[in-house]
């Protein structure tokens, strides 16, 4: 008999995202894996041993078989409808079985699910890059798109999933778009993770220096203003009055300058 405490139960669903009606077949392989990890999933694809005919006498190994899917079997089911919103709960859990259970849920959501994979697969080639947001990020944005095909069991050559998303890249990203396309050699969907992280890593290197000489010559400049006025009015910084001195004694100076020194 599967031996499960509730705290191992309770550790189980916490793992898993409880069921709302999106995403079933990704849902329903999760909570495959729980089953079997308790060791309850047999109770869905073998019956329930048969109870003694009128006149028979039954073994002890035999019931004790029928106690013990009994059991698992009110355990399965547990677990199931408690991987499940609390509105689905309150809609399934008169269910009785846990192969019952089972099979209505496959009925009712691998139906919408082929919906499902039609707003997938559009999802993915009306996705678009835009400038202002890293690149990287929405690469992963696809990848986790791409990550649902497998779970609907939908293939997709990675050569055109790859040259799919060169053309997503955004607008300022035109020129290493166009040297991606034109290499001669083919690169997979990892090696063009690798080389979009690189580019992103570099174009943020050079804003960062272009940023930091951009405040140097702003500065530089600044002072070289300071330095203007000082040696053309004679202003020593003893006072307002002598800055202004300073500012209005040089009738050819330009305002910008002024407010430099204040």
């Amino acid at each position: 008999m599967a031996f499960v405490t509730l705290k191992d139960m309770g550790s189980d669903f916490h793992r898993l995202e409880r069921f709302d009606g999106g995403d079933f077949v990704r849902w329903q392989r999760k909570m495959h894996f729980l089953l079997v990890t308790v060791k309850v999933y047999y109770v869905i694809v073998n019956p329930r041993p048969p109870e003694p005919g009128e006149n028979e006498e039954e073994s002890v190994a035999k019931t004790r078989e029928r106690l013990r899917w009994d059991q698992d079997d009110e355990i399965c089911r547990g677990h199931i409808l408690n991987g499940m919103s609390n509105t689905l709960f309150d809609a399934y859990h008169t269910v009785k079985t846990a192969k019952e259970l089972w099979n209505q849920l496959e009925r009712r959501y691998i139906t919408e699910d082929a919906t499902s994979k039609r707003f997938i697969v559009s999802k993915f080639f009306d996705y678009k890059m835009v400038d202002g947001r890293s690149v990287m990020e929405q690469f992963n944005e696809i990848k986790s798109i791409l990550d649902r095909y497998s779970q609907h069991k939908l293939a997709l050559d990675e050569f055109i999933v790859v040259t799919s998303i060169i053309d997503k890249l955004p607008p300022s990203w035109k020129n290493f778009r166009n040297n991606l396309k034109h290499r001669k050699e083919d690169i997979n969907l990892d090696e063009l993770g690798t080389h979009l992280r690189i580019e992103e890593d570099l174009r943020k290197e050079e804003k960062s220096k272009s940023e930091g000489w951009k405040q140097h010559r702003n500065r530089k400049k600044q002072d070289n203003v300071k330095h203007f006025f000082i040696k053309v009015s004679g202003f020593n910084g003893d006072s307002k009055d002598a800055k202004l001195k300073g500012c209005t004694g040089l009738l050819f100076a330009n305002a910008f300058y002024c407010e430099q020194l204040y």
